[in-house]
């Protein structure tokens, strides 16, 4: 029975080190696997497009990405045409998170980036070894500035995750098949907000004695800014803290 106990830990630990970092990156192509991304579409785009036609939106209109570490939700929302506010299409549930509230800091801490990411076509993986993925951006110009380190945070299928969001294969289907198609279709970049929780003023008044708050005040502001008109608000980096300066329409 020892034996067999000692057998399953060690058949599991590979499954735990791939999450974070990924080794060698998340799964190199390989030229003779299933494009997984064809096979997703085919199975999403008549479940989605139909949603999609009642909200006014279209397949490949800009997508935006927020998540919400504390209750594990991320949203999914499309625009329908330049300009005009954002519609949430769904609001999908994070199947795993690693680590708690705060930051990433250190490659290996096991920690979900919280901040500001984007990610353009060339970080999109259809033949990940983790069903389907999709590279954040982590770290960004103010990680590097604050001195963060570590990399290869993902968006991802198969439910388990060191650092990345871990999605079920159902769900990161449909992410990702909406992902794509915004930009195939001309969106240079998608943007994804990573906050802690949803940052209202009483949540936020909760946190004051957490060794985080004063970088969650930093953060909060884009928060507002998008509750407030539904458009992404522009995200600077001055020396090592974010300036957020609210979308016009």
């Amino acid at each position: 029975m020892v034996q067999l106990r000692n057998l399953i830990f060690l058949l599991m630990i590979p499954v735990a080190i791939a999450a974070e970092p990924y080794p060698g990156g998340d799964s190199p192509i390989r030229s003779n696997a299933p494009d997984r991304a064809e096979q997703a579409l085919a199975r999403v785009h008549p479940l989605l497009e139909p949603e999609l036609a009642k909200l006014g939106l279209g397949w490949g209109d800009p997508v935006f990405m927020r998540a919400f570490k504390e209750s594990a939700e991320l949203e999914l929302w499309m625009q329908p045409a330049p300009g005009k506010p954002f519609l949430l299409v769904r609001n999908y549930r994070i199947a795993r998170l690693s680590g708690g509230l705060g930051p990433k800091v250190a490659e290996g801490d096991g920690q979900t980036p919280e901040g500001f990411y984007a990610f353009d076509r060339g970080s999109l993986n259809p033949r990940s070894n983790y069903h389907l993925s999709f590279n954040i951006g982590y770290p960004n110009s103010y990680d590097r500035a604050n001195g963060r380190t570590g990399g290869l945070i993902m968006v991802h299928g198969f439910n388990v995750s060191i650092g990345c969001y871990a999605m079920t294969n159902d769900s990161i289907e449909q992410i990702y098949s909406l992902v794509a198609a915004a930009l195939e279709n001309g969106q240079s970049s998608v943007t994804l907000h990573s906050f802690p929780f949803r940052m209202t003023l009483e949540r936020l008044a909760k946190s004051t004695n957490d060794k985080w708050f004063n970088f969650w005040t930093d953060l909060a502001p884009a928060y507002t800014a998008f509750e407030a008109s539904k458009l992404p608000p522009e995200v600077q980096v001055c020396g090592k803290t974010y300036r957020i300066v609210p979308a016009t329409p």
